[in-house]
């Protein structure tokens, strides 16, 4: 049964720099695929260096899952495989030929062990992840539901309306496909007044929750835990509606394609717009006469949750953001004695609350120094779901599994703890500290 969910608490950031709704092509030429954009997985090459690839090529494996397979976004040549400490695969870089050539599959969807190893051979699976750990999905467990969230409410990310306009068969094919991996639901959530596409309002063969309320109302775990709760040894998978296109896209046509468009958004932004482009191309080539560089941070994702990268980093596989806004390397004169009209807080320091209809430009300066953690309510007015969240990261400090487990730690991605990191008198980095925990926490529970 669908549900209407008011989420009360939250915080919206209102930032200049909105992409327009107009799009551009891309230049890009160069792409990567990153093993660190997929918590939990452990890489294993499939290929060298100087081979060639189609797109849908394996580049790597999952030592894991060995079935799921990594796969190159282009087709082209394997220019670089870039290694850090311990030799540990950090980017394979591949270069285009620019011709667009797709390796062909021939998927089958007969029964959910067919759809399970199309989308593993493919590539398409790690657009699956679940709760707990929020990790790849595991492609052996039967999960209870799946929840696919179909609006963002991060500052600046992508409007889904915009982007996956005119792609509605593909998406309901991906809707249909994931009704065949679960004997539960598919829930698929929309927003009362950001969801604007027909596309999603009239999607068949899942449960329509209508939800309200400010960020981090679009956090596909905000809305499971509203929804339908996990309890202990319960696995979720969830994902967004890109995912979903992709892998409906998929099954409509036999193509690893992973064209997307891609916001570029952000005060540091000369013309915010869209450019189609693909996972894992260079951002130089996205941005190039678009951004102003000098004393800049780029970003792949959210500005709130994205990862920090320079002009030669590289769009992440989950992304559909990059995102530009001012470095804060300088100190203020006098700092919040001053009115601050052209100042955010989400209290009354600032005579800027005045007017609450303004936008920013926010740099990236903390404006102070990491303390101890300070008792001031301030997690619990922008974190809607029903857990204690400073009790929660203190048990994931002492790494105490039992306080953890108790206090919702199967619930919870980093994304869901932004706003208290945004928030945080104590500058504490409270996202690090949740998927170092998850990630710990996978091994020693495995």
């Amino acid at each position: 049964m669908s549900k209407h969910v008011n989420i009360k608490r939250g915080l919206d950031i209102k930032l200049n720099g909105v992409a327009e709704k107009v799009t551009s092509d891309s230049s890009a030429n160069v792409f990567a695929l990153k093993p660190t954009d997929f918590s939990g997985v452990s890489p294993k090459l499939v290929l060298k260096e100087g081979a060639k690839v189609e797109a849908g090529s394996a580049i790597f494996f999952d030592k894991n899952k060995p079935a799921v397979q990594f796969c190159s976004p282009v087709s082209g040549e394997i220019k670089e495989i870039k290694r850090g400490e311990k030799r540990k695969i950090l980017e394979v870089v591949i270069s285009s030929d620019g011709a667009s050539s797709f390796k062909k599959f021939s998927p089958k969807s007969g029964s959910r062990q067919e759809v399970i190893d199309a989308l593993c051979e493919s590539g398409m699976w790690p657009f699956i992840k679940q709760r707990p750990f929020d990790v790849m999905a595991n492609p052996a467990d039967m999960p209870r539901s799946i929840f696919v969230t179909a609006f963002n409410t991060e500052p600046l990310t992508a409007d889904f309306d915009y982007t996956l306009y005119g792609l509605d068969s593909d998406f309901q094919k991906g809707l249909d496909v994931l009704a065949m991996m679960t004997e539960g639901d598919v829930h698929l959530n929309i927003h009362s007044e950001r969801t604007a596409s027909n596309m999603f309002k009239n999607a068949k063969n899942v449960v329509t929750n209508i939800i309200s309320g400010a960020h981090p109302s679009g956090n596909v775990g905000v809305q499971l835990n509203k929804i339908a709760p996990i309890s202990k040894g319960e696995t979720v998978w969830t994902l967004n509606v890109l995912g979903v296109t992709t892998i409906g896209k998929f099954f409509n046509t036999g193509k690893y394609d992973v064209s997307r468009l891609v916001a570029v958004a952000g005060s540091k932004v000369t013309k915010p717009k869209y450019v189609k482009s693909f996972a894992g191309a260079q951002v130089e080539a996205i941005t190039k006469g678009n951004v102003e560089l000098d004393n800049a941070r780029l970003i792949s994702g959210g500005v709130l949750t994205g990862t920090k990268i320079d002009t030669k980093g590289y769009l992440g596989f989950h992304d559909s953001t990059i995102t530009v806004i001012e470095e804060g390397n300088k100190t203020e004169f006098m700092g919040w004695l001053l009115p601050g009209t052209h100042k955010f807080s989400m209290s009354r320091t600032f005579l800027s609350f005045l007017m609450p209809g303004k936008s920013y430009n926010l740099d990236t300066n903390l404006h102070g120094e990491n303390r101890s953690y300070v008792m001031t309510n301030q997690y619990e007015k922008v974190f809607p779901m029903d857990i204690y969240p400073v009790q929660l990261i203190k048990a994931c400090l002492a790494y105490d599994l039992e306080k953890m487990e108790a206090l919702g730690i199967y619930e919870v991605a980093p994304e869901d703890f932004a706003l208290c990191e945004f928030v945080c008198t104590s500058k504490t980095e409270v996202q690090d500290i949740i998927r170092t925990t998850l990630d710990k926490a996978l091994i020693d529970l495995a």
